[in-house]
């Protein structure tokens, strides 16, 4: 059975969402794979993307902290603070496109969160996303002279 990539992303947060809670265990590979009936293969895909997402928390919680004017990390619900760190860890570390990137944190927040959060996540993820074009654009200038 093929898995989408939203319902892959899908699994990646409820798994990232766990580890921000205690450190997860390769164990609950088996309970993913029964509640999301996945196979086992996505299952240990969405594992190792979520670690290695978790593994730079610090830095992706460091850009929001930053970009969230206002607002300080811990008042930012769990459920959105895990939907920014996996659309921020693929808007800087991946080749997604952005709009893509942030129409999937929007579906995964409407899903789970609130309807504030959705703007929230959507100002934030499009800020991130401007400065990045921006310096990509600058440094493109700079190349060319």
């Amino acid at each position: 059975m093929a898995l989408s990539p939203q319902k892959f992303r899908e699994i990646v947060f409820q798994l990232l969402y766990s580890l921000g809670f205690e450190k997860s265990e390769r164990g609950e590979l088996s309970l993913v794979m029964r509640q999301n009936e996945v196979p086992k293969t996505a299952a240990r895909l969405a594992f190792e993307k979520a670690e290695t997402i978790w593994q730079i928390h610090d830095e992706l919680d460091q850009v929001i902290s930053e970009k969230s004017e206002g607002y300080e990390l811990e008042r930012i619900p769990m459920i959105e603070r895990t939907v920014l760190r996996l659309g921020i860890y693929e808007l800087l570390h991946t080749d997604l496109p952005p709009k893509v990137v942030i129409a999937e944190a929007i579906r995964i927040t409407r899903k789970y969160a609130t309807a504030e959060g959705t703007s929230f996540i959507n100002a934030l993820l499009d800020r991130i996303y401007k400065e990045k074009e921006h310096a990509g654009s600058v440094s493109e200038e700079q190349t060319a002279q």
